[in-house]
């Protein structure tokens, strides 16, 4: 079945219902600039009160292997994010060797030059997936728009080569599963489509929003 993250989590009850809804890991975004930003102490007080079996994804932009390390230990976060312009895929490579448990995601905007090229410069040993994202120069994410996914399958077939494939930017409830359809991603990460406002879910569009990905899981199975 399609992965699912529902990300920019700041309060316990939104955590919930993701879970509830059946969301195999939520988000919670350590970037000062975010709308979404949540302190360590917010993100530890919902992650210890998540069950066993929910990934808990901490989304850092253009952070070092130590300050990642200290606030995954210190909040909880089974999952890295690293969501910057100028990552260094050698902090991914850090992270893992200090932190084997920790399963790191990498995004990338479809909006920069040779998005397949920089995926290829991540250790594949060191990512679990790319998260392609439609962000740019000023937000890393959150944007709510989406990328031109027909125009973009030839740059996915290519990232898919070194690893899994996540779909974001600008997904929702009514455009998921043509999404899914298109790109034929390994998961799926939202956070603005399925808000009431931003750090603050829409339980309904939550639930709508996992009821489709499950749905488009049924038609190709």
């Amino acid at each position: 079945m399609t992965w699912v993250k529902i990300c920019g989590m700041t309060n316990l009850e939104d955590a919930l219902v993701a879970v509830d809804a059946g969301a195999d890991a939520v988000g919670f975004v350590f970037y000062e600039k975010s709308p979404r930003c949540v302190t360590v102490e917010t993100a530890r007080e919902i992650c210890s009160k998540l069950p066993g079996n929910v990934e808990r994804v901490g989304v850092f932009v253009n952070e070092q292997e130590d300050s990642i390390c200290s606030v995954v230990d210190a909040a909880g976060i089974t999952g890295v994010q690293m969501h910057g312009d100028n990552e260094d895929p050698h902090v991914a490579d850090l992270v893992v060797a200090r932190r084997p448990q920790v399963k790191v995601l990498v995004a990338i905007s479809m909006n920069r030059p040779n998005p397949q090229g920089w995926a290829m410069k991540w250790h594949p040993d060191s990512v679990r997936a790319f998260l392609l994202d439609s962000g740019n120069s000023s937000k890393h994410g959150g944007t709510g728009n989406t990328f031109d996914w027909n125009a973009a399958v030839p740059v996915l077939n290519d990232i898919k080569k070194v690893g899994r494939v996540v779909a974001a930017g600008g997904l929702t409830p009514t455009n998921v599963e043509e999404a899914a359809e298109v790109l034929k991603p390994w998961g799926v990460d939202v956070v603005s489509g399925v808000e009431a406002s931003p750090g603050k879910k829409d339980p309904e569009k939550v639930r709508s929003f996992m009821q489709a990905v499950r749905e488009y899981d049924r038609k190709v199975s």
